[in-house]
């Protein structure tokens, strides 16, 4: 069983940063790919970013435009998501969620979910 915990999100203005982080605990973290959501108000949960297992990255390229970068520390068990020139439009919960020896961009690929961390982000 794999336990993650979101933090970093807060307010932040337009064009501003962010990183957020997802610490996991109770498995084998190396063995895990991890990716990062997100779900607006009245809106579906969209796939952001995921780092699988060996470091390989894929993005939503149209959410992210180039300004995301998704890594992880497995010293740490943590995987972070670096977020730059932050628009209205990424406003969200931000949520992690890990699946062993995969990176999908599929909800449904993946067994454990974090609680979520807000973004806001004023114009």
């Amino acid at each position: 069983q794999v336990q993650l915990v979101e933090s970093g999100g807060g307010l932040v203005q337009a064009g501003g940063s962010l990183r957020l982080s997802c610490a996991a605990s109770g498995g084998t973290f190396g063995y895990y790919g991890v990716g990062w959501f997100r779900q607006a108000p009245g809106k579906e949960r969209e796939f952001v970013a995921a780092i699988g297992w060996t470091g390989g990255r894929t993005y939503d390229e149209e959410s992210v435009k180039g300004r995301f970068t998704i890594s992880r520390d497995d010293a740490k068990n943590t995987v972070y998501l670096q977020m730059n020139s932050l628009t209205p439009e990424d406003t969200a919960v931000y949520y992690c969620a890990a699946q062993k020896y995969g990176s999908s961009s599929r909800r449904n690929d993946y067994q454990y979910w974090g609680q979520g961390t807000q973004v806001t982000v004023s114009s």
